[in-house]
């Protein structure tokens, strides 16, 4: 599966659909995945990221979230990005503030997941909103 998915990734971002990056160490020990789910029309994006639980804490998601909204701002030319966070994980949040982004609201009772009903609170950035300097 995991195979499938990530050749999944180059024939999407061709589309212009996605943009999917791997959080590596140098020596390419994978992280974590970041993303961008491309909505060209509107010339925005969502950031979607995962970072695997020995690595939680450290920055990696921060940094890596930093870079992709350089990219997606000053190589793809979007407008806006946003993201979204389960209530019960505000962490993710935190990474969304670090970046810049600021809360829009929550979704209340938005996705089902593990037999319940999720709120999802919504952050966003725009392209001329001031970002933090880079670590």
């Amino acid at each position: 599966m995991a195979e499938a998915w990530i050749a999944s990734h180059a024939p999407a971002f061709t589309r212009n659909e996605l943009a999917v990056l791997a959080i590596s160490f140098p020596d390419r020990a994978l992280i974590g995945a970041i993303s961008l789910r491309l909505e060209p029309l509107h010339r925005r994006a969502e950031l979607g990221y995962w970072v695997g639980v020995p690595f939680w804490g450290q920055g990696y998601a921060t940094e890596a979230a930093q870079a992709v909204l350089a990219f997606g701002f000053e190589t793809l030319g979007l407008n806006r990005i946003y993201a979204t966070h389960l209530l019960r994980n505000p962490a993710s949040g935190r990474v969304m503030e670090k970046i810049g982004m600021r809360c829009e609201g929550t979704n209340r009772q938005h996705v089902w997941k593990d037999d319940r009903f999720e709120d999802l609170v919504r952050y966003a950035i725009l392209s001329c909103d001031p970002r933090p300097p880079s670590p």
